[in-house]
């Protein structure tokens, strides 16, 4: 079983920064790809940053040249740095993992609680 816990969100200013991070505990052989996602109120849970376990990473086109995502592997931590954020950022964010948890090679899926992030004046 693996825990995934999210921290760093909260309320800012338009224009203003924000990190998140990812922290993964539990047995855990390696981390492979992992991700942010969001959720607004009535909408779908969108994928903002993936980052494989190589270090790369992609985003969503509303959140490019905004967002970077890193990973620590000796931390089993993955981090969002988000600058320059909007009113149409505000979401609940979630942390997801694929984890390997033996030398077999089979991925198991994990999803952290979210944190709320709201970008409001």
């Amino acid at each position: 079983q693996v825990q995934l816990a999210e921290f760093g969100g909260g309320l800012v200013q338009p224009g203003g920064s924000l990190r998140l991070s990812c922290a993964a505990s539990g047995r855990i052989l390696k981390m492979h790809d992992m991700a942010w996602y969001r959720q607004a109120p009535g909408k779908q849970r969108d994928m903002v940053a993936r980052i494989t376990s190589s270090g790369v990473t992609n985003y969503s086109d509303s959140v490019k040249g905004r967002f970077t995502s890193s990973r620590d592997d000796a931390k089993n931590t993955i981090y969002l740095q988000m600058n320059n954020l909007k009113p149409a950022d505000t979401a609940v964010y979630y942390c997801y993992a694929d984890v390997e948890h033996s030398a077999m090679g089979t991925l198991r899926s994990y999803w952290g609680q979210g944190t709320q992030v709201t970008v409001s004046s």
